[in-house]
C-alpha cells in the first residue's frame, strides 16, 4: 500500500515537472528577453570551477567568457571556465540543457548516481580542451542530501543562481549550503525575482515609479497560486536582502530594478549581483 502511494506520488510529481518544463519553453524566452540585459553585466566575471543551481535550459551560458578555441570555434573559454557542474532537479529540462551546453563548447556528462537514466546521452567524441560539464539531479535544500557528485567537485570558485532562490524550500538554508560549497574568497552570483523594493532603497538603480506598497501586496496575494503555476516560485521573497543578511561574506554588492515592461514585470522586479565569501 505504501509502495503504491509512493508510485502515484512520484508519477504526479513527474507530470508536474513535465508540465512546467513544457511551459518554460515559451516562458523562458520571454523571461530572458527581460533579464538578459542585467544578467550579462555580471555573468562574464564567472570563472574557475563553477556550480550553477537550477539552470533550467541554461540559455545564459552564452554570457560566460568565450574565446576562439583550439578547433577554431567560438566557445566558452577553457582558460577562464575550468569545469561546470549544474544541479537541476527537473529531468525534463535535461535535453535542452545539454543542447545549450554543447552549443557553447562544453563536454557534457551525467551523474549516473543521482540520475541513472541511460536514455540521456553524454557528448560523443569531445574535442581536446573542451570544458567538462556535469548534469546532476538534486537541490541544496538539505545539507545532508547534497549529491555526492557536487560534494566531490567542491570547493567551487563560483556558484550562481538564476531565479532559483525563489523556489528553494528555505532560502537561508540554501545560502548557507552555497557558502559551505564555496572556497574562501569564492563568489556567489545571482539574479532573482524579489518583492517590490521601496523606491528609496539604495540598491534600486532603475525605478518604474509604480506604487511599491500596492504591488508588494499584490505579490503577497498571488504567491500561493503562483507557487503552483511557477513550480515553487515565491515572487514576494526579498532574496537580495536575504543574501546580504545571512553573514559570512566579506563583500556583498547587488542592485535592484523595477523596470516598466508589462504587468508581469510589476510582480517580478529583480535583484542581481554578487557576494564574496569571507576568507577563513
Amino acid at each position: 500500500m505504501v509502495s503504491a502511494a509512493r508510485t502515484i506520488k512520484n508519477t504526479l510529481l513527474s507530470i508536474y515537472d513535465w508540465m512546467f518544463s513544457t511551459m518554460w519553453i515559451v516562458e523562458s524566452t520571454r523571461n530572458d528577453t527581460k533579464v538578459d540585459i542585467y544578467r550579462k553585466t555580471i555573468w562574464p566575471e564567472i570563472s574557475g570551477n563553477v556550480l550553477e543551481l537550477g539552470p533550467g535550459f541554461a540559455a545564459s551560458l552564452k554570457f560566460l567568457a568565450h574565446a576562439t578555441t583550439s578547433d577554431g570555434s567560438f566557445h566558452v573559454d577553457p582558460n577562464v571556465i575550468k569545469s561546470y557542474t549544474v544541479l537541476e532537479p527537473n529531468p525534463f529540462m535535461y535535453s535542452r540543457l545539454q543542447g545549450n551546453a554543447e552549443a557553447n563548447g562544453f563536454n557534457v556528462n551525467y551523474d549516473r548516481l543521482s540520475y541513472p537514466d541511460e536514455k540521456m546521452q553524454n557528448t560523443v567524441s569531445p574535442s581536446p580542451g573542451m570544458v567538462p560539464f556535469k548534469i546532476v539531479r538534486g537541490t541544496l535544500d538539505d545539507a545532508h542530501d547534497i549529491p555526492k557528485a557536487v560534494l566531490a567537485q567542491a570547493p567551487f570558485d563560483s556558484i550562481l543562481t538564476s531565479f532559483s532562490l525563489c523556489t528553494v524550500r528555505n532560502p537561508e538554508t540554501a545560502l548557507k549550503n552555497i557558502q559551505a560549497l564555496l572556497k574562501p574568497g569564492g563568489t556567489f552570483y545571482f539574479i532573482e525575482h524579489v518583492r517590490q523594493p521601496d523606491p528609496r532603497d539604495p540598491t534600486v538603480v532603475e525605478d518604474n515609479g509604480v506604487d511599491a506598497v500596492f504591488w508588494g501586496k499584490v505579490q503577497d496575494w498571488i504567491t500561493p497560486v503562483w507557487r503552483i503555476i511557477g513550480h515553487g516560485c515565491h515572487v514576494n521573497r526579498r532574496s537580495g536582502l536575504t543574501v546580504a543578511n545571512i553573514g559570512g561574506w566579506k563583500v556583498v554588492d547587488y542592485k535592484s530594478v523595477r523596470p516598466v515592461i508589462d504587468l508581469q514585470s510589476r510582480i517580478m522586479p529583480l535583484s542581481f549581483g554578487k557576494a564574496v565569501k569571507a576568507d577563513d
